[in-house]
């Protein structure tokens, strides 16, 4: 059985604290526990994939630690789970939107539904391993959060809020599938593509716009920009994984004939 291992980030031994440390501990979880440092966030960071953060009053004076969450939640798909007060969870999630948690609870909490829910984010990450990886780019969170639910019981996902933050993505990853919105601010979907393209390290990787508009004269301007595929924002959540199961496959069948397989 492999090893349940979290990073626990806290600032104290309150009772709550204390509690969530006993509980965590009689569930068969190993815990490294760091303080709300960025220092000490950076040491140990790379030493599980999911992170257990007991929020505490001065939320508001940890930009730091928070601003390193968020991007080790972005680049290295790190699980963030937050417990916290309404406040406090409000105040994080200014920083760290909500599609980049893995979970949040409000206290106070069923200690047994917390460990229910880490139990079941770890054995996720396990299958994850062994999942095709999708980026999904779009400015849209709540759509973002909405599809993330929808695709990660099926794929890796990592949600990203703008083309500046794929291509950033991208210079240090490699996922096998792309999904981007075609109408973005500042950088569009079609100009991302582009840079994509122009680009050696990843100019391979799959692209498949999201678009809103399914009028023809859309989809053909759509089509025009040769992605390897469109899906419309509408699709309904078993019309997205079919597709995407079928683009997979078709992918996989196209790789084997290659090698003289099929």
């Amino acid at each position: 059985m492999e090893e349940k291992k979290i990073l626990f980030i806290n600032s104290g031994t309150s009772f709550m604290v204390n509690a969530v440390r006993k509980n965590l501990k009689a569930a068969g979880f190993t815990m490294i526990e760091i303080s709300s440092t960025l220092s000490e966030l950076e040491e140990h960071e790379d030493e599980t994939d999911l992170y257990v953060f007991f929020l505490d009053g001065f939320v508001s004076e940890k930009s730091e630690i928070l601003a390193e969450l968020r991007e080790v939640c972005t680049e290295k798909e790190k699980m963030l789970v937050l417990l916290g007060n309404p406040v406090e969870l409000e105040t994080v999630e200014k920083t760290i939107p909500a599609p980049l948690l893995a979970a949040r609870f409000v206290r106070p909490f069923d200690m047994q539904k917390l460990v229910d829910e880490l139990n079941h984010l770890l054995e996720i990450n396990s299958d994850n391993s062994r999942r095709k990886s999708i980026l999904l780019v779009d400015d849209d969170s709540a759509y973002l959060k909405m599809v993330k639910g929808w695709l990660m019981n099926y794929y890796r996902v990592t949600i990203v809020t703008s083309g500046t933050q794929a291509l950033l993505h991208l210079a240090d990853n490699h996922p096998d599938l792309i999904l981007l919105d075609y109408e973005m601010p500042v950088i569009s979907g079609p100009q991302v593509l582009e840079m994509i393209r122009s680009e050696y390290k990843v100019d391979k990787i799959p692209v498949i716009f999201l678009t809103g508009k399914g009028d023809r004269e859309s989809v053909m301007k759509v089509v025009s920009l040769k992605p390897d595929g469109y899906f419309l924002k509408s699709a309904s959540r078993d019309a997205l994984l079919k597709g995407l199961h079928e683009f997979f496959e078709k992918r996989r069948y196209e790789m084997l004939h290659q090698k003289g397989v099929v």
